[in-house]
């Protein structure tokens, strides 16, 4: 089992940043692969950005690349998502997950068993 409990989402300007936060309990969490996922009103949940226990990283969609950067400590059990230069198309509900996905499939959300309870980004224009 792990448990996910996510904080640092909020209301910025265009061009601002914010940091998520994804703190990871449970005894299997420093092996999972932890990640974000996004859903924005009216479309559909995508994947945003992921990282495994060993440090390798994926992004996507291809808008994020650049300004959004995942990390975890060294304990593995804590996610972050430093986003830059936010737009306003990034604003939704940012939900952080773990599980234990084959490479290659880190973007489908279908391989995550374990989910935050979702933190609202709003970017203003």
């Amino acid at each position: 089992q792990v448990q996910l409990v996510e904080s640092g989402g909020g209301l910025v300007q265009a061009g601002g940043s914010l940091r998520l936060s994804c703190a990871a309990s449970g005894r299997l969490a420093s092996n999972a692969v932890l990640g974000w996922f996004r859903q924005a009103p009216g479309k559909e949940r995508e994947a945003v950005a992921t990282i495994r226990p060993s440090g390798a990283v994926t992004y996507s969609p291809d808008s994020v690349k650049g300004r959004f950067t995942i990390s975890r400590d060294k304990a593995k059990i804590t996610a972050y998502l430093q986003m830059d230069s936010l737009k306003p198309e990034d604003t939704g509900v940012y939900y952080c997950v773990a599980g234990f996905v084959g490479l290659g499939y880190e973007e489908r959300a279908s391989g995550y068993a374990y989910w935050g309870q979702g933190t609202q980004v709003t970017v203003s224009s």
